[in-house]
C-alpha cells in the first residue's frame, strides 16, 4: 500500500502533458540518457532521503526536521506551505478536467478544431488580463467542490483508507492510458508520432539545457520537496525497506512517464496528418494545457468510427476519466502531508475536523483559479512554486542532512533492513551532485527572471505587480509562515 501510495502520488497530470513534450523538445530518444542519469543521481538519493528521514523519526516533515535538530522545523513548515498552494491550484486544474469530462458526454467541446479551440479558451483561458479577475464558472466551481470532497473523503479517516483507495486510483489510469496507446498506435499516422518521440537527436545531449530540463523534470515529478514522502513514509515500521522502495516508486513513475509518450505522439501523429502540419508543427502546438484540452479533444473528435458514433463520447470519457485518476493521487496525497504535519504537532485537534478545515480553506483559495483571469493567476503561482520554492526545499534538505546534522544516524536507520544498502554514492549524491544541479537550476531561473520577467509566452511578460503578488509575496509568505508556525507554541504527539 506505502508504494502504491508513493507511485500515485508521484504519477499525476504532469506525466501526461509535460514528460513526452520535454522528451521531444530535447533530443527524443535521446533525452532518456540523461533523464535516467538524473533519476540515479538526484531523483532516488533525495527520495530515500524523505523516505528515510520519515521513517526514522516517525514524523511529518516539520516533526522529522525537528527530532533531526530543533532549528530545522521551519523547513518543513515551507516544504508544506509550498505544497498547499500547489495544491490549491492543482484541484482547479482537476476542476477542469470535470468540466471536459462532462462535455464528453455529448462532445460539447464542439466539432470542429475552431470550436474546441473556442470552447478552451470558453472554460480556461478567458482573459489574459490578472486585473481582470471577472466572475467565477459555476461548471467549475461544481468541480473545484467534487475535488475537494473527494479528497476529504480520501483521508480523513487517515491512511488506512488512503491504502484501501491507491489500490484502485493508481492500477486505474494505467489501465485506461493503456487502452488509449493501443488504440493510438493503430491510426494512420501514428508511426510518424512515435518516430519524432523516440528518434534520438544526439546533438542534444551536448546542450545543458537538455541536462537542466531531464533534472527538472525528474525533481518535479517525484513529489520531491513536498514533505509528502516524508509523511507516507512516517507510517512505515521503522525496519521496512527504503532504498528498495524508492527504486520502485522512481522506475514506476518513469515507465508510466514514457509510456503516456505513446498515447500522446500517436494521437498527435494521427492529427498532423489529417491537418496536414508537419510533425514539428504539431508538437510545438501541444505543451502544456493546451496538449489537454485543446489538441487532444480535436483528435478525439477525428477517431476512426470503430465505435460508431459514440467513438468521440467514449474516448473522450476514458482520456478524462484517466485525467481525473492520475490527479487525484498526487492531490489528497498534498493534503495528507499537511495535515500528517499539523496533527503531530497539535495531535489534540481531531483529524476529520483539521482535514475538513484545510479541504475548506483549500476549497475557498480555489476560487481565485476558477474565475476569468484563473489561468494567469494559476501560471504565474506553479512557475514561483516549483522553479524557486520545490527547488529551495529540495536544495535545503540536501544540505541540512549532508552537512549539519550527523548523516552517519540517517544512513543507519536506512540500511537496518535494506536491500540496497546507501553509502558512499548516496552521500556523494547528498553532499555535492545532487545540490550543484538544484543550485545550478535556482540561479538559472533567476537570471532568466531578472534578464526577462515571466510570462505566458517568450515575447512577452505579465504584469511585474501581478508577478510581485502571485510569485514572489508567495514564496516570501510560505517563509514567514513556516517561521511563525515553528514558534508557535507546541503540543508534542507522545511518543
Amino acid at each position: 500500500a506505502f508504494v502504491m501510495a508513493a507511485i500515485g502520488s508521484a504519477v499525476g497530470l504532469g506525466n501526461l502533458w509535460r514528460f513526452p513534450y520535454i522528451a521531444a523538445k530535447h533530443g527524443g530518444g535521446a533525452f532518456l540518457v540523461p533523464y535516467f542519469i538524473a533519476v540515479l543521481t538526484a531523483g532516488i538519493p533525495l527520495m530515500i532521503l524523505e523516505y528515510g528521514l520519515g521513517q526514522a523519526m516517525q514524523r511529518a516533515a516539520p516533526g522529522a526536521f525537528k527530532k533531526l535538530h530543533r532549528r530545522f522545523e521551519w523547513l518543513g513548515w515551507f516544504a508544506l506551505a509550498v505544497s498547499t498552494v500547489i495544491c490549491i491550484y492543482y484541484a482547479a486544474v482537476m476542476a477542469w478536467c470535470w468540466r471536459y469530462l462532462w462535455a464528453s458526454f455529448s462532445q460539447g467541446w464542439g466539432t470542429t478544431q475552431e470550436e474546441v479551440g473556442q470552447f478552451f479558451n470558453k472554460v480556461i483561458a478567458r482573459t489574459g488580463d490578472p486585473a481582470n479577475v471577472g466572475n467565477i464558472s459555476v461548471p467549475l466551481l461544481i468541480g473545484l467542490a467534487l475535488t475537494w470532497a473527494a479528497i476529504f473523503w480520501i483521508i480523513y479517516k487517515g491512511v488506512h483508507r488512503v491504502g484501501r483507495i491507491v489500490m484502485i486510483t493508481v492500477p486505474l489510469p494505467v489501465i485506461l492510458l493503456l487502452i488509449l496507446v493501443i488504440n493510438g498506435i493503430r491510426l494512420k499516422g501514428a508511426g510518424a508520432g512515435i518516430n519524432y518521440y523516440l528518434s534520438p537527436t544526439w546533438e542534444a545531449l551536448a546542450s545543458a539545457d537538455t541536462w537542466l530540463a531531464a533534472y527538472g523534470q525528474v525533481f518535479f515529478s517525484l513529489s520531491l520537496g513536498f514533505g509528502i514522502l516524508i509523511a507516507y513514509a512516517s507510517y512505515m515500521p521503522r525496519k521496512q525497506d527504503v532504498s528498495n522502495n524508492a527504486f520502485i516508486t522512481s522506475f514506476g513513475n518513469a515507465l508510466v512517464s514514457f509510456m503516456a509518450g505513446f498515447a500522446v505522439f500517436s494521437m498527435l501523429g494521427y492529427l498532423a496528418v489529417g491537418t496536414n502540419q508537419s510533425m514539428k508543427e504539431a508538437a510545438e502546438t501541444a505543451g502544456g494545457f493546451a496538449l489537454v484540452f485543446k489538441v487532444y479533444p480535436a483528435a478525439i473528435n477525428s477517431l476512426p468510427t470503430v465505435l460508431g458514433s459514440y467513438t468521440p463520447h467514449i474516448f473522450g470519457v476514458i482520456f478524462f476519466i484517466t485525467l481525473l485518476s492520475l490527479g487525484i493521487d498526487s492531490a489528497f496525497s498534498l493534503v495528507e502531508a499537511v495535515v500528517a504535519g499539523v496533527h503531530d504537532k497539535w495531535p489534540a485537534i481531531r483529524r476529520s475536523a483539521l482535514t475538513a478545515i484545510i479541504c475548506v480553506g483549500g476549497f475557498l483559495g480555489g476560487l481565485l483559479f476558477i474565475t476569468d483571469a484563473g489561468l494567469v493567476w494559476l501560471d504565474i503561482a506553479d512557475n514561483w512554486c516549483n522553479n524557486y520554492g520545490l527547488v529551495t526545499v529540495g536544495l535545503l534538505q540536501c544540505l541540512v542532512v549532508g552537512w549539519f546534522v550527523k548523516t552517519k544516524l540517517l544512513t543507519d536507520a536506512i540500511n537496518e533492513g535494506a536491500e540496497i544498502r546507501v553509502g558512499t554514492w548516496w552521500l556523494a549524491c547528498i553532499k555535492v551532485i545532487t545540490p550543484a544541479i538544484l543550485t545550478t537550476l535556482l540561479v538559472l531561473s533567476i537570471i532568466g527572471e531578472i534578464q526577462k520577467p515571466y510570462g505566458p509566452s517568450p515575447t512577452e511578460s505579465y504584469p511585474q505587480w501581478a508577478l510581485n503578488r502571485g510569485g514572489w509575496a508567495v514564496i516570501a509568505g510560505a517563509f514567514i509562515l513556516s517561521l511563525v508556525l515553528m514558534f508557535t507554541k507546541k503540543q508534542e504527539a507522545a511518543e
